[in-house]
């Protein structure tokens, strides 16, 4: 692709993601300046001529979601005005996908704000990883290409050929996906029913499925604070699973007591992407993070080259 149009950016947000995805796709980086003003407002300029060519910006949500998001803006918005073809923003975790309707009286819906914004500052298209609600997906009037880390996941347990597998939803609303990382890799299904009493605050009150005896996979996608995982693997543990049991999250966000609460749980694995910047401060014993850059990569090129990119998951 080095002779191609495409031009590669990415942001303050994670730059080891940005390089690694770059490295994929045997490019060089596009040269953009990123500062910030001593009031705190942000800066950014492309230091090359892009006028007419398909621009890529690589900015996740990280534990600083709110100045990745209008880094992200004003970055789109430089490039709309420099005369960019085309500006793709791949968005790994993509931030206020909680917030995806009203769930009481006088609430916003931040996940439509966030999508109204990145077409408001010029994005013609979106590519994200394992959003927290599908239904985001329709808050855009451009195309949105929504990957999977299941096929990384899948791979990674096939190879420790783990016997008398269940993979377990933590919720209703991840079974669907967590068939699916069953049927893959050979497992049944079991799925915890849970009820949230507030922000970052549920109980398990039921298990539909069987565990006993049986080598427990959970899987969500995001570990924010820890406790869905850690209150369910409680539940798990009274209905007689094996000790060994896994986890598997796309985006280990690990905020608050999250760490503390994981060491505890005592897993055998925790299995997540590099989706989300995880510091050194944060890493523990168990902690297993894979790469989603080739996987990036590949949706970049395949929709740089008009190729199917659904076809990465069959």
């Amino acid at each position: 692709m080095a002779n191609s149009k495409l031009r590669v950016f990415y942001g303050t947000a994670d730059p080891e993601l940005g390089r690694k995805i770059v490295k994929k796709l045997r490019i060089r980086p596009g040269k953009i300046k990123i500062s910030r003003f001593s009031c705190g407002e942000i800066y950014s300029r492309a230091l090359e001529n892009i006028r007419g060519q398909d621009c890529v910006i690589l900015q996740t949500c990280s534990s600083k979601v709110n100045e990745d998001l209008m880094e992200l803006f004003i970055m789109i918005d430089a490039m709309k005005r420099a005369s960019a073809r085309t500006i793709t923003a791949v968005i790994p975790h993509f931030g206020y996908a909680r917030q995806d309707r009203k769930a009481a009286s006088r609430e916003p819906i931040s996940g439509r704000l966030v999508a109204n914004l990145l077409e408001t500052a010029g994005a013609d298209r979106i590519v994200t990883m394992d959003l927290h609600s599908d239904q985001i997906q329709g808050y855009f009037n451009i195309p949105v290409d929504t990957l999977t880390a299941m096929p990384l996941f899948s791979a990674y347990l096939k190879k420790k050929k783990l016997e008398d597998m269940v993979v377990v939803a933590p919720d209703t609303g991840r079974a669907k996906v967590a068939k699916k990382l069953a049927d893959r890799i050979g497992a049944r299904l079991a799925i915890l029913h849970k009820v949230r009493a507030e922000h970052n605050q549920s109980s398990v009150t039921h298990l539909v499925g069987y565990v006993k005896d049986k080598t427990v996979i959970l899987t969500d996608d995001m570990i924010d604070t820890a406790g869905t995982i850690t209150t369910g693997v409680e539940a798990l543990r009274k209905k007689g699973c094996r000790k060994d049991i896994y986890v598997a999250a796309t985006h280990a966000l690990l905020s608050g007591p999250a760490v503390d609460r994981m060491k505890k749980a005592n897993f055998k694995e925790v299995i997540v992407t590099d989706s989300f910047p995880i510091p050194e401060a944060k890493k523990f014993p168990g902690l297993k993070i894979l790469s989603a850059a080739e996987l990036l990569a590949e949706a970049v090129r395949r929709n740089y080259e008009n190729r199917s990119i659904s076809s990465l998951f069959d």
